[in-house]
C-alpha cells in the first residue's frame, strides 16, 4: 500500500539520516505515529502546519506491506478524504520494518 507522510525539517533531516528508510522514534509527547492515506490529505497538513510551525513542509511517499497493514483500522479525522492509520509509538520500530523500498520526498513547501 502506498502511505504518505507530511513532516518538517527535523524530521526530514532524521530520516534522511537513516538513508531514507525508517521514521524516527515519536517524541514522549506524540503517543501515535500517523501515516496518511492521499497525497492531498498529506500536502495540506505540510503546507499548513508544518510551514506554520517550521517554516518548511515534506511530503514524503512511501509503501507499506498490505498485510501488515491490514491489522490498522482507517481512521476518519475531518473531511473524507482526512484518512490516516494510527500506528502506537511503541510499534514503530515494527512499522519500519514493513517499509518497501525507499522512502521519497515528493513534495516540499516554505514560506513564500
Amino acid at each position: 500500500m502506498k502511505l504518505y507522510r507530511p513532516v518538517g525539517p527535523q524530521e526530514f533531516d532524521l530520516i534522511k539520516d537513516s538513508g531514507f528508510t525508517a521514521f524516527p522514534p515519536r517524541l514522549d509527547e506524540q503517543p501515535i505515529f500517523y501515516p496518511v492515506l492521499n497525497q492531498k490529505y498529506a500536502e495540506e497538513i505540510a503546507s499548513k502546519w508544518n510551514v506554520k510551525h517550521s517554516g518548511c513542509g515534506y511530503v514524503l511517499e512511501f509503501e507499506v506491506d498490505d498485510k501488515y497493514i491490514s491489522q490498522y483500522d482507517i481512521q476518519t479525522v475531518g473531511a473524507h478524504y482526512h484518512q490516516e492509520y494510527w500506528i502506537p509509538a511503541e510499534k514503530l520500530s515494527e512499522f519500519n520494518r514493513h517499509i518497501m523500498g525507499q522512502i521519497i520526498m515528493i513534495r516540499k513547501f516554505t514560506r513564500e
